[in-house]
């Protein structure tokens, strides 16, 4: 079994492991969830192993990565979410940054797994790891994913374009900042 990072209330977060690529497939081969993140979904459970291996890689690498969320009482997969580290890849004008992002199983949307496991996630990059800024972007039209972003915490800034997605909005936290409003509550 691989390493629990996290836990929450109602959830596990671990390390992604190659047993996860069929919980992967089902959720990136489902059209509605492939609509905000470009819109193409993935054809093969090989692939869903390639993302895996890549994931386990920014893991040796940086330390962080996306990681597996079950759900506590079952041990389920339901999705991931995580930390990655934005190396030369330009997004809004960043090309070194922390992104935090989540993706989980449509039959999963709607009772506040994304909130409670992207917040878990800042807890753990600021206090744990010290990290002095998380950001993360999504798709100017996902109204669900800006309301998990704002309810953790990150501020809203300017809509930009990237890549395969038209509109993005770009959120960021400064880590000093960030856990004074969470103290304030």
């Amino acid at each position: 079994m691989m390493k629990i990072i996290v836990e929450t209330e109602r959830l596990l977060l671990r390390e992604v492991d190659l047993a996860d690529a069929e919980g992967f497939y089902l959720m990136d081969s489902d059209p509605a969830v492939a609509r905000y993140v470009g819109g193409k979904t993935v054809e093969s459970l090989e692939k869903c192993r390639e993302v895996i291996l890549y994931v386990q890689e920014q893991y040796r690498l940086f330390g962080i990565g996306r990681w597996s969320v079950l759900l506590r009482e079952t041990g389920a997969f339901i999705g991931w979410c995580g930390m990655k580290r934005m190396l030369g890849t330009n997004v809004n004008g960043q090309s070194d940054f922390i992104d935090v992002g989540y993706r989980f199983q449509q039959r999963h949307w709607g009772r506040g797994y994304a909130t409670e496991a992207a917040l878990a996630c800042l807890h753990y990059g600021f206090e744990k790891m010290a990290l002095p800024e998380i950001c993360a972007f999504t798709d100017v039209h996902n109204d669900a994913s800006r309301h998990v972003l704002r309810k953790i915490g990150l501020s809203e800034g300017e809509p930009f374009d990237w890549e395969e997605i038209e509109r993005c909005v770009w959120y960021s936290a400064q880590r000093e900042e960030w856990m004074e409003k969470m103290l304030r509550g």
